[in-house]
């Protein structure tokens, strides 16, 4: 099995995130060098403590309630500081991951569609939650050792070496071996972490599909099927995670181990040296020492206690960075601004295939003059959406070029191109918001006057004026649910209020009734009077008004005209015209 590395690369590019809150940091490592001062100290009293109540002279009270005072000030002095640096960790950690959050999703929105067409959803989302959640808890619970834990093992080593310098090596000598058991665990097992992130991607993904499209596996009873497939996949995540966990898990327990062979072996040294009359240390020294040893080495252990965070934190970056990684749409440099826009529209010697192996669109020609309404029709597969895609940049074309009033539409602004464009797809979307906010967003500044209007020519208007809360009434989960029906002529109502200088209309009636569908049409033709639009319909009756009807099949125009010249000619046309209107 192929063994993955620490991702070290990601930790790198993950850093500057910590390091903006510069304020913090350096708070937080005050007070850290403060936590480490007073825990050294109190370790140090201790030993004084002990050599005051065990020493050959009588006990002076008064100087070991001294002692005990200044101890339990020392204490409090500790737990202050420990209980600032958790707070200032617990905000960096957070607001790096609002950082990151923030920069990942604005980069999303600069990838381009195929991304997303190739990409899990539930996948992408899962990083969001589950990868950056881990990122964050992890952060917090390593800064908060981190602080502190540096000064400790400075300080601490400090001591040790004042006050025995043989026992200090005893010490240092375990320090390495914790260091390589943690190293070749992590080594070991990141693998297992990285699978296991993966596969928690894989398992959102699937959630959210058939959440979202539970009507579909209701429909076709797939309720059985479909929890086959998710036990399969739950029960690979189990495996990689058990064997992740459990990897991670011997850090912790082994290091333990090491120190407390080295902490046993403290005792026999410093026990020995006493034994035998050295003056070099006391009980009191011996005492301390131990305990030093111990501070020494709890960051080191505390951190291998941390690993299973770390590593899937450390999984989890990586598989956030693979978003940055992604190439985002080409940056149009000098790009040239559309004004006045007239909306004539050339398809000229146009290649494209989604994949190198499967070409769609080979060698295509098409020019349609302003305000020409344009219908493409055609078998599935032929090429329609396709066309759609080229034309609003979605993708961009393999060879040849399309242009709009003459201008590469490669040499314009995707922004500008794409707003000279209203849509109405079949697939509607409306979000959770007031149908005020659906309604204008193509077009914030839009009035309720405006808006009104165009309900009225979606046909809309008797239902939305009935609303209690009219145009503020919440749709979606925190709000009323409507029919599709009515989610399609609300979207309708969308584009005709952004008032577009050119129009695509994919399948835009197909969830409406026929006389609905009719009074859509006629709504449809004021709209595009002196607007170039291109209609994509299965539906023939919608299209015979249309200036021009192309018919396609496997990425080619196999004939063009009116719907009179094309019955006429008697060809494909013809027979998909009787196919649907001959039974």
């Amino acid at each position: 099995m192929n063994k993955k590395k620490i991702d070290w690369k990601s930790l790198r590019r993950f850093l500057p995130y910590l390091t903006n809150y510069k304020k913090e940091n350096i708070t937080a490592i005050v007070l850290g060098i403060v936590s480490g001062i007073t825990s050294v100290y109190m370790t140090y009293l201790i030993g004084v403590a002990i050599d005051q109540m065990i020493g050959e002279n009588q006990v002076d009270f008064s100087k070991l309630s001294r002692v005990i005072l200044l101890f339990i000030g020392i204490v409090v002095i500790t737990l202050i500081s420990q209980w600032l640096i958790q707070r200032l960790s617990n905000r960096v950690a957070y607001l790096a991951i609002a950082d990151l959050r923030k920069e990942t999703f604005e980069y999303l929105n600069g990838l381009p569609l195929a991304y997303y067409d190739q990409t899990s959803h539930g996948n992408i989302v899962s990083r969001f939650t589950n990868d950056m959640d881990n990122v964050s808890i992890a952060v917090s619970a390593l800064f908060n050792q981190l602080f502190s834990g540096l000064s400790i093992v400075v300080l601490a080593l400090f001591m040790m070496i004042r006050m025995s310098p043989l026992l200090t090596v005893v010490v240092l000598l375990s320090t390495p071996i914790i260091f390589l058991v943690s190293w070749l665990v992590a080594r070991a097992s990141q693998s297992d972490f990285s699978a296991q992130q993966n596969i928690v991607g894989e398992v959102s993904g699937f959630v959210t599909e058939m959440v979202g499209n539970q009507k579909v596996v209701k429909v076709f009873q797939r309720e059985e099927k479909n929890q086959e497939q998710f036990e399969s996949i739950n029960q690979e995540l189990y495996v990689k995670g058990q064997k992740a966990q459990f990897s991670s898990s011997l850090t912790n327990p082994l290091s333990r181990f090491v120190d407390h062979l080295a902490y046993i072996a403290v005792g026999f040294a410093g026990g020995w040296l006493i034994l035998s009359g050295s003056d070099l240390v006391t009980i009191g020294v011996v005492s301390s020492f131990t305990i030093y040893s111990t501070q020494f080495s709890k960051p080191f252990i505390e951190i291998s206690g941390l690993m299973t965070q770390i590593q899937t934190a450390l999984a989890g970056l990586s598989r956030t960075f693979e978003i940055f990684d992604q190439k985002q749409e080409s940056t149009e440099k000098n790009a040239i601004t559309l004004k006045n826009i007239q909306g004539e529209v050339s398809f000229e010697q146009v290649d494209f295939a989604y994949s190198f192996d499967q070409p769609l669109i080979e060698n295509f020609n098409f020019k349609a003059s302003p305000g020409e309404t344009i219908a493409i029709v055609g078998p599935t597969g032929a090429g329609k959406s396709t066309l759609v895609n080229l034309l609003m940049r979605f993708y961009d074309v393999d060879h040849g070029k399309i242009t709009v009033d003459g201008i590469d539409v490669k040499d314009l602004k995707r922004d500008d191109l794409r707003q000279s464009f209203g849509m109405v797809l079949q697939d509607t979307w409306l979000f959770d918001a007031s149908l005020r906010d659906n309604l204008t967003y193509g077009r914030p500044q839009a009035t309720d006057e405006e808006i009104y209007e165009a309900l009225k020519k979606a046909y809309m208007y008797d239902y939305v004026i009935r609303l209690p809360q009219k145009l503020d009434t919440q749709i979606g989960q925190q709000g009323i649910k409507i029919s599709e029906g009515q989610r399609q002529l609300l979207t309708i109502a969308r584009t005709m209020i952004s008032d577009p200088p050119m129009l695509i209309l994919d399948e835009a009636t197909s969830s409406v009734d026929t006389l609905t569908e009719q009074k859509i049409q006629d709504a449809f033709l004021q709209m595009m009077t002196g607007h170039t639009s291109f209609v994509i319909a299965h539906r023939l009756s919608t299209i015979q008004s249309a200036d021009r009807i192309l018919v396609m099949d496997d990425g080619h125009i196999v004939e063009q005209g009116t719907h009179e010249q094309l019955l006429q000619q008697k060809g494909p046309y013809f027979g998909l015209y009787h196919a649907q209107f001959e039974h």
